[in-house]
């Protein structure tokens, strides 16, 4: 089949090997098989998030997660830190699931700031945060160390983390950044096909969803926590998608963690360097995304047909902006498996179409 390499901030490139583990034989999913393949994979996730505490799989996009933790994490009201898109999305889940909510929006581009949310929380009216550590809409990444240093003050809020496309690009030390929910859906820096969210869940989180009522049932984490306990998921997980993450992980550990790590920042250092000296940078400065970066459309380019003309010549697959970001912006995506090289071969091609070198 015909393939156009993706630079889009997700889905991302899927390695042939790992496309191929999706394809080996079914097992039962309470059979013994299954539970090798389960706690074989848990202990990696573990290893890459820094981690010794619970790490979850489930068979939705991070989206059904985002709703889980809100139905289980929330009793009282929620703070939603909204900077983009995906955070506004959260603030409406919260709406939509009955729960009290108020946001703290900044002007896209913008990211919140740790000390604003130490005044709102101040006030004693939130039991929750919810904040998006990397926000795709902008290509904006927030300070985590100083959202997780403001919480740490209010002992009784829980803090519900976004970390869609930052989780497995940067190191997110989980037991040192202390967010009691942290989820991400593999399609972006995993590299795996959409249809799987990992998240990890404190112990104070779970002691909370099971003070809270009508926390659903899909997404239950005390359900999750006790089935965790068996080396299972709740539900009929999609199997194939965590052999394929059980091979994924294991080529992230070959590429050395810290490897990893700065293999991403040297191409968001590459593609920033870039796009201030042609466009412009959307995300603020000092708040720019390591996974994907956004540029500023300052020259009123055609994206869409930028677009196009690297589609047809060179079978690739550009982002244009989200939303109302559409054709004001475009994104570039380098998280997963893009390599360097890659990555500097696309702005050459970009350069070309646009006559801007």
């Amino acid at each position: 089949m015909a393939h156009k390499k993706l630079f889009i901030p997700g889905p991302t490139e899927v390695a042939p090997e790992i496309l191929a583990a999706m394809g080996v034989p079914m097992v039962g999913h309470r059979d013994k098989p299954f539970i090798e393949l389960y706690t074989r994979v848990r202990p990696k996730l573990q290893q890459a998030l820094y981690t010794k505490g619970r790490v979850f799989l489930s068979t939705s996009s991070a989206s059904g997660v985002m709703e889980g933790a809100i139905r289980n994490c929330v009793g009282k009201r929620v703070l939603a830190c909204v900077s983009g898109a995906f955070s506004e999305r959260w603030y409406e889940i919260a709406l939509a699931n009955g729960k009290g909510a108020d946001p703290y929006a900044v002007e896209w581009g913008q990211a919140n700031a740790p000390e604003e949310v130490d005044r709102r929380l101040a006030t004693g009216k939130y039991d929750a945060v919810t904040w998006v550590h990397n926000e795709t809409s902008t290509g904006v990444m927030g300070d985590f160390s100083g959202m997780s240093r403001v919480m740490q003050k209010y002992p009784d809020v829980l803090f519900l983390v976004d970390t869609v496309s930052s989780m497995m690009g940067v190191k997110l030390e989980i037991d040192l950044l202390k967010p009691d929910v942290c989820l991400a859906g593999v399609q972006k820096a995993f590299s795996l096909p959409p249809g799987l969210t990992v998240f990890t869940v404190s112990a104070r989180a779970l002691e909370r969803a099971k003070t809270v009522p009508h926390r659903g049932s899909y997404f239950d984490f005390v359900k999750f926590s006790e089935f965790d306990d068996k080396g299972q998921t709740p539900e009929t997980p999609s199997i194939s998608h965590i052999h394929a993450l059980d091979k994924q992980m294991d080529r992230i550990l070959a590429e050395g963690l810290e490897t990893r790590w700065t293999r991403h920042l040297e191409m968001a250092r590459l593609c920033r360097t870039w796009a201030r000296e042609r466009h412009a940078l959307f995300a603020a400065p000092g708040s720019e995304s390591v996974t994907l970066t956004t540029v500023k459309n300052i020259r009123n380019l055609d994206v869409g047909k930028l677009i196009k003309s690297l589609s047809d010549k060179h079978d690739v697959t550009l982002g244009n902006g989200y939303g109302k970001l559409k054709d004001k912006t475009f994104r570039i995506a380098h998280m997963g498996e893009t390599s360097l090289q890659e990555l500097r071969t696309l702005l050459g091609w970009i350069d070309d179409i646009t006559n801007l070198k």
